[in-house]
């Protein structure tokens, strides 16, 4: 049976996420750190439209696009919405693994004929596609690096190519290969551009010149060297099952079936060294629908009885109906949990800590609870990070840098009017109050970061006063010499 590989690539995979789940107009660009700067990682297609590019340092976009809406990227994210693609193409073919950060490679030897052929297949998978918010280049060739190099550098957005390998690449640039900027830099000084032009030299001096990858990526796409799709295993779902011989619905009785549910499934995370996450509990009615109650964790756990009290709260509003005939306890999240030495102090204070997160979020998301971490920037606004609290670690004594203290609060500037000078005024107004100078502290001088561009920092220095009033507030002023003038940007305790 002749080999047939697809493969999907998302060139716009990152903004399309983006999209997906914020909404909103564009253009829109996802922004990556890069050095010292911000770059452009990928672009939706206003953005194209618009005269950017991939890699265009942000200051020079948004000096071209004042409007440009920007967002971090987000790689870990990405991966995790690649992962659920991945699952969900495997209604295709069995054989489906990642490639890249932005596509997908599919075995579809002996499974295009359960869709009706590869024309159809791919027709209902570019659809779904489109419907889920993605722009997708699909192309089928006889082997992986033939499909791969038609996918993303192909003439139409579907390629399907016939079973010689040879013709379907012949016509693509040498980055079609998967070769490296700097070997096709190399072969393009020599005249060779596209992989037809490699059959006009000797296979011993290229591979002498530019080394034994060029070879291999062409005997790869032409099919000389095996390639196979090595799909991830999946792992089995880590769950147990409860059959009840009469339907239950009162809150006791469930809770009962959940905690001999959560001893049998704690009993096989510690046999793994893993702790729940999350964990998932699904029960059947006896009309035949379906319930299901979650709680998320601020930290890996696998105590039985824990984990049964904060279930409690969630069970006491499960419509029951006729009754649960059947329940399931799955732990979808899981993290390593080792064993761990008891000890008194630190470890037990971070539990303690860990479980209250976790009582917060189950009522109010734990994406809802943020820390603070510390940034490396002498910026006031940018010298931290707002972070998911359950998922990080907090910094420790010396994560924060020495220097000058930092007001308890802080706000954007406010600018104050009618005040000339670069000593601190004796006498102001802030939010229609009189305030008195009882003492002044400074100054400091902060430069911006040229390397990013901030609309809040375009008036250049400052100088930084801290202002003891005589009313009672404690303010951080400061004065912008460039542009003459005064401004408050936060208040001490």
């Amino acid at each position: 049976m002749a080999r047939r590989v697809l493969s999907l690539w998302l060139p716009r995979f990152s903004s399309d996420l983006v999209l997906r789940r914020r909404g909103g107009v564009g253009p829109l660009a996802v922004v990556a750190r890069q050095g010292g700067g911000e770059v452009l990682a990928c672009l939706d297609t206003l953005a194209v439209a618009a005269g950017l590019r991939r890699g265009q340092p942000l200051s020079e976009a948004r000096a071209l696009v004042p409007g440009l809406l920007t967002r971090p990227d987000d790689p870990v994210g990405q991966a995790r919405a690649l992962e659920a693609l991945r699952r969900w193409a495997i209604r295709y073919a069995p054989w489906v693994a990642a490639d890249g950060a932005d596509g997908l490679v599919i075995d579809l030897t002996g499974s295009a004929h359960l869709r009706g052929g590869e024309g159809p297949l791919v027709d209902e998978m570019q659809a779904r596609l489109a419907a889920m918010g993605f722009e997708a280049r699909i192309a089928v060739a006889p082997t992986r690096g033939a499909a791969w190099g038609l996918a993303r550098y192909g003439a139409h957005p579907v390629m399907l190519a016939g079973g010689d390998a040879r013709a379907a690449v012949a016509g693509l640039p040498l980055a079609a290969l998967r070769l490296s900027d700097e070997t096709c830099t190399g072969l393009a000084r020599l005249g060779l551009r596209q992989v037809r032009d490699l059959d006009r030299a000797a296979r011993g001096t290229l591979a002498r010149r530019f080394g034994a990858e060029l070879m291999l990526r062409l005997d790869q796409a032409l099919g000389a060297v095996a390639e196979p799709v090595a799909a991830p295993p999946d792992e089995a779902p880590r769950a147990v099952r409860l059959t009840l011989p009469e339907p239950i619905g009162l809150t006791a009785d469930v809770m009962a079936g959940l905690e001999r549910m959560l001893e049998r499934l704690c009993a096989t995370l510690a046999a793994a060294d893993l702790g729940a996450r999350r964990l998932r509990l699904e029960l059947r009615r006896a009309d035949g629908g379906q319930t299901q109650a979650e709680i998320a964790l601020a930290r890996p756990m696998r105590d039985p009885a824990t984990m049964a009290m904060l279930f409690s709260r969630a069970v006491e509003g499960l419509d029951a109906g006729f009754g649960f005939d059947a329940m399931r306890l799955s732990a979808p999240l899981v993290e390593a949990l080792p064993p761990a030495q008891l000890v008194q102090g630190g470890v037990a204070g971070a539990d303690d800590l860990a479980d209250l997160m976790t009582r917060l979020g189950n009522r109010l998301g734990l994406e809802t609870l943020e820390r603070l971490l510390p940034a490396d920037s002498h910026i006031p606004e940018r010298a931290f990070v707002r972070a998911a609290a359950a998922f990080t670690e907090a910094p420790g004594a010396g994560a924060w840098p020495d220097g000058p203290g930092r007001p308890l609060v802080l706000f954007p500037p406010e600018p104050l009017f009618g005040i000339q000078g670069r000593t601190p005024p004796q006498r102001f107004r802030w939010r229609r109050r009189a305030l008195t100078t009882l003492r002044a502290t400074g100054p400091e001088r902060l430069l911006p970061e040229w390397w990013l561009d901030d609309p809040a920092w375009r008036t250049g220095m400052r100088d930084y006063w801290r202002i003891d009033t005589v009313e009672g507030p404690r303010l951080w002023m400061f004065h912008t010499p460039q542009t003459p003038g005064w401004s408050v940007q936060g208040e001490f305790a």
